[in-house]
């Protein structure tokens, strides 16, 4: 059986498609961030946005990591120094640092690709939310036959930090672990929202989902799909369950599914449970 999934990107989350920054706001957003491609240097209010943000040096190793972490086929130098928007040999500079902490490797083709020491870094975010909850999560895609993504509340963004994807179903929506949508946009902002005590002007979804458990939302987030999220205690960390369908019907029928899997998760958490 193939599997076709459908990658839900940060742009597509923010409803940016096709929709480009002028330098200047490129040049914030990657100050604030450490993402995309930075300014090119005869450029000086974009200059001066990166520098006021921090090291422009660590800022293009972070772009570059990224680039290649986000990259399906790897990236070349060329690649990575189009991105960066400098020659070839401040590119190679910055990638080859990368390789020498083992976060990017290079294959004999010169293509650049993730390293090994990501898993580990990436293992070291919440050791204990997502020892506990990855189990449940595969067990819970298998039973609804969707992704599920863990999230956590970070600043004004709600953060997957971990995916789950049922093995039999031909299609489902694939989030990326590490993506990032706003908290007041989609079901798993509404249900992170719902955890904090009521405010006014909130979105009548996030008064909603702390009423009945859980939030849903449609094409907020990805064009026409479905959602439901929900809920659970973390210790300093809101976190949340979100699933998400093309089918409305699925989304529905998964509900009761994610409700009772995101408390199960709370009462392991709780219990200090790792089964």
């Amino acid at each position: 059986m193939i599997t076709r999934s459908v990658k839900v990107t940060e742009e597509s989350a923010r409803g940016k498609r096709g929709r480009a920054m002028n330098p200047r706001a490129k040049a914030e957003s990657n100050a604030r961030h450490g993402l995309g491609s930075l300014p090119a240097s005869d450029d000086p209010a974009a200059v001066t946005a990166v520098r006021q943000g921090g090291s422009q040096t660590l800022a293009r190793g972070l772009s570059a990591l990224m680039a290649v972490v986000e990259s399906a086929d790897g990236m070349t130098v060329q690649d990575i120094a189009k991105l960066l928007d400098v020659h070839r040999s401040i590119a190679y500079r910055v990638v080859q640092t990368l390789v020498e902490f083992d976060l990017v490797t290079q294959s004999p083709d010169k293509v650049y690709r993730p390293g090994a020491r990501l898993a580990a870094l990436s293992e070291s975010y919440l050791p204990t939310l997502r020892a506990i909850a990855i189990p449940a999560m595969r067990e819970l895609a298998e039973r609804v036959g969707c992704t599920v993504s863990l999230f956590v509340a970070e600043g004004d963004s709600a953060v997957s930090i971990a995916m789950a994807e049922p093995t039999t179903a031909t299609h489902h929506i694939r989030f990326r672990s590490g993506m990032r949508t706003p908290l007041d946009r989609g079901a798993a902002g509404y249900a992170l929202l719902a955890q904090s005590p009521f405010r006014d002007g909130e979105p009548s979804q996030v008064t909603k989902a702390r009423v009945d458990g859980y939030a849903t939302s449609h094409g907020e987030v990805e064009e026409g799909a479905h959602a439901v999220a929900a809920g659970f205690s973390v210790p300093n960390v809101r976190a949340c369950l979100n699933v998400m369908t093309y089918v409305e019907e699925q989304a529905k029928q998964a509900v009761t599914e994610v409700r009772d899997c995101a408390a199960l998760i709370g009462e392991r958490l709780a219990a200090g449970d790792l089964r």
